[in-house]
């Protein structure tokens, strides 16, 4: 299947793994849409690399911003083919000292937005001939981290998400997740350097790599649906 003109909305896509995805999606020929919270100028950037897309802006933690997103989206383009769930926060705590805010904090996007970002596509691909969903999960979803017990628990969350889903709307929208491994885009630490280290390919993985297994799932069949792929250098396998 080709990408060519088809409509696709990434969440967070100005920045880090979204954007690569964006920017991917682009030299496909798709008509992306780019959503963003706080990062404009970054999300500016991006859109002018994949040729002038279409920006959105919502808080993710406001569904009727989230329903509003997707109606503009609708609006624009008249019509949503795919969306990649990729906004996504990430916070480290001992479990001991977490507390509902924290709590709230990184379920109310990565798990709770993910949901409603899914709904709402779903409405609109539904209506009209069908769709994919990506949502962008993580190693963390995989396996535990002490002191992210919070951010684990959500990511875990949205990969059963992924396969309740796939299964309620098929056959008409295919939703798989894509977890990546260790992508770093910032300063690295000692932590990151530790799961390099663990890492079976010996190096970390980029955004790109990332993109690569994203345009797999939506370039597939939606008889590929349910489906999880690791992007992770075979960590998750230890």
């Amino acid at each position: 299947m080709t990408l060519e003109g088809k409509v696709v909305l990434v969440t967070g896509g100005a920045r880090r793994i979204g954007r690569s995805i964006a920017l991917a999606l682009a030299a496909e020929g798709a008509k992306v849409a780019i959503h963003y919270g706080c990062s404009e100028a970054e999300a500016r950037q991006t859109a002018d690399e994949c040729g002038g897309a279409p920006l959105f802006r919502a808080n993710l933690e406001s569904i009727p911003e989230i329903r509003a997103m997707f109606d503009q989206v609708a609006t624009h383009f008249g019509t949503l083919d795919a969306l990649v769930n990729n906004a996504a926060r990430f916070t480290q705590f001992d479990p001991l000292t977490i507390e509902e805010a924290d709590w709230d904090h990184i379920h109310s996007v990565n798990l709770k937005a993910t949901f409603f970002c899914a709904q709402a596509a779903a409405r609109i691909m539904l209506s009209r001939e069908g769709g994919h969903i990506v949502n962008i999960s993580s190693l963390g979803g995989l396996r535990p981290w002490a002191r992210h017990a919070h951010y684990c628990a959500s990511k875990a969350g949205v990969i059963m998400l992924t396969k309740a889903l796939a299964k309620a709307w098929a056959p008409h929208i295919a939703v798989n997740s894509v977890a990546p491994g260790v992508i770093p885009f910032d300063k690295s630490d000692a932590r990151i350097e530790r799961l390099i280290k663990a890492t079976p390919a010996r190096r970390e993985g980029t955004g790109e790599e990332v993109a690569e297994a994203v345009l797999f799932f939506l370039k597939s069949t939606r008889f590929t649906t349910g489906q999880l792929v690791a992007v992770d250098g075979g960590l998750s396998q230890l």
